[in-house]
């Protein structure tokens, strides 16, 4: 075969995929770098997964759009360090291919080196030593031997047996990997995608999972024995999608100086619509900040690595645990804010997706999250309009489980339906209580005015903070204690015998302290009034009132 087209092309990346799939548990085994997350071999199957099933159904012959398919979905399925690099590579070798129809060696080489040149400008601190090593090396002996190449099986043949001879060499150019007996795990993810590939272009069949262990030499496991867990110096790798707001400037080179001087392990990639971001980090909660000021955020996760470390040294006792059979009921719950996370969890939410007001998680995400609840019915609690959609598309898709969705607007509904669950009734039964204890909740918020505007006549300056009762704005003021009490007074016109407010994360502790002695004095000693830290971005106070 003298060049390679689209659909052949696609047939070889799945077969890729495949083989990478059968082996992540050997590559999660490797994993070291740059702290023993153990989990490269899932995270670049992830990303795979996603463009497998983008183009597993196409027939295009043209491999210029079966290329671009597959770097655009790359990029949205991209899971941690190495997927974000897999998919920066694809995306250079779809940018190589662009407008070619049947791509020959000499051409297919030269997009390979594009890949390897958009993954390394991607990286703020390229490692050598990584699959960025072993793709740059079998990169640039292509770009050497493509001329000569009879055909495809022979670029493909060099390919693989050029990465592997780069893969031997990690250990000796990255100190972590020889301490731990190991080669890079992301370079070994790399050269089972391209084994994948080549065994389809030679056979023409799919690999299977006998023949796709008999290619490797017996490996070592990485001895994680002589990392500390309080040697990671970053703690948390965190990573999400920035949906682009043309109404503002991502500024990513100034993005990228921000998280260089707060964490390591820092990819930052932009696509037309998405900007997609991967850092290892102690304040992920900075990171969200910033990230927020330049759009929408979509599709976060952050992992505590010193934990997965503690673990990773016990893995071996957690493998041999039996599965936990399924318990009746789980619940679901949606907020933001490390507080609320907690107050969540300990009334016995089981899964707590990150989302709110300007994060609002998809439904994939809440999918996600009821698909890891280990129960038969599964009830959902939104605790915003704008999720309460995303949560019944869940309930749709969800195939194995009973889904309720509860459709709380705020989080005090949330809680309130929290309070009204009881194990020993029937799911009929909980949906109802759980909603008679929503409609007996007020809710109230307080945040500020990201810009000028007249809202029923009433005009509002930027920066003035605004108070919201079931969503109606109940006042407008410069000063946010005094508007916080308007709201709460409010919102106790009706007999509420109990307001609680929840603070976020901007909101100064001897402020509400001081906004919680107001509320008593002027409520009186019929009414309790508690503080509760919340952490919520965006509203200073969330108040309930019952």
């Amino acid at each position: 075969m003298l060049s390679l087209d689209g659909n052949y092309f696609k047939n070889m990346f799945v077969c890729g995929a495949n083989n990478l799939n059968i082996n992540k548990t050997m590559i999660n085994r490797l994993n070291v770098f740059p702290v023993p997350d153990g989990d490269t071999g899932s995270n670049m199957w992830l990303t795979m997964s996603v463009a497998v099933t983008a183009v597993k159904n196409s027939t295009e012959d043209d491999i210029s759009v079966v290329s671009e398919k597959i770097a655009g979905a790359l990029l949205r399925g991209a899971r941690g360090n190495s997927g974000v690099i897999l998919s920066l590579m694809f995306r250079g070798i779809a940018q190589g291919l662009k407008g070619v129809k049947a791509a020959d060696a000499v051409t297919l080489a030269a997009a390979f080196g594009l890949g390897v040149e958009m993954a390394y400008k991607a990286v703020m601190k390229p490692t050598e030593g990584t699959m960025l090593t072993v793709a740059r090396l079998s990169s640039e002996h292509l770009k050497k031997t493509a001329p000569e190449c009879e055909g495809m099986e022979s670029f493909f043949e060099q390919l693989t047996a050029k990465a592997d001879e780069a893969l031997k060499a990690t250990p000796d150019m990255l100190p972590v990997l020889k301490q731990a007996n190991v080669v890079d795990a992301g370079g070994m993810g790399l050269l089972v995608i391209y084994r994948g590939m080549l065994h389809y272009l030679i056979n023409g069949t799919m690999i299977e999972a006998a023949e796709a262990n008999d290619t490797y030499e017996e490996i070592n496991e990485a001895d994680f024995s002589f990392v500390e867990t309080e040697d990671i110096k970053f703690g948390y790798c965190t990573e999400f999608f920035i949906n682009k707001d043309k109404n503002k400037d991502e500024r990513l080179p100034e993005f990228k100086t921000f998280l260089n001087d707060i964490g390591d392990s820092i990819v930052v990639v932009a696509d037309d619509d998405i900007v997609k971001v991967h850092v290892h980090t102690n304040n992920p909660g900075r990171v969200i900040e910033e990230a927020l000021t330049r759009g929408t955020l979509s599709k976060i996760k952050i992992e505590n690595m010193r934990e997965q470390h503690t673990q990773q040294l016990v893995i071996s006792a957690a493998e041999t645990k039996l599965p936990t059979p399924r318990k009746p009921y789980g619940i679901v719950a949606i907020c933001a804010g490390e507080g609320l996370r907690g107050i969540f969890e300990d009334m016995g939410a089981d899964t707590i997706v990150d989302g709110g007001q300007t994060m609002n998680p998809s439904t994939d995400d809440i999918l996600n999250a009821v698909n890891a609840t280990n129960s038969e019915v599964v009830f959902i609690l939104p605790n915003n309009k704008n999720i309460i959609m995303s949560a019944k598309q869940t309930a749709e898709l969800a195939r194995d489980k009973r889904i309720e969705v509860i459709e709380t607007k705020t989080v005090p509904q949330g809680i309130g339906a929290m309070l009204g669950f009881d194990a020993d009734l029937t799911p009929e039964d909980n949906v109802a209580s759980m909603n008679e204890s929503v409609s007996m909740v007020s809710s109230g918020s307080v945040t500020y005015a990201d810009r000028d505007s007249v809202y029923f006549e009433k005009e509002i300056k930027k920066g003035e903070f605004l108070a919201l009762s079931e969503g109606n704005l109940v006042d407008v003021s410069p000063n946010r204690v005094e508007t916080t009490v308007k709201l709460i007074m409010s919102m106790c016109e009706n007999g509420a015998g109990l307001v609680t407010i929840y603070y976020g994360k901007d909101a100064p502790r001897e402020e509400t302290e001081s906004l919680l002695e107001i509320c008593r004095e002027r409520l009186g000693e019929d009414i309790e009034v508690n503080i509760v830290y919340g952490g919520q971005p965006v509203y200073y106070y969330i108040i309930s009132a019952e």
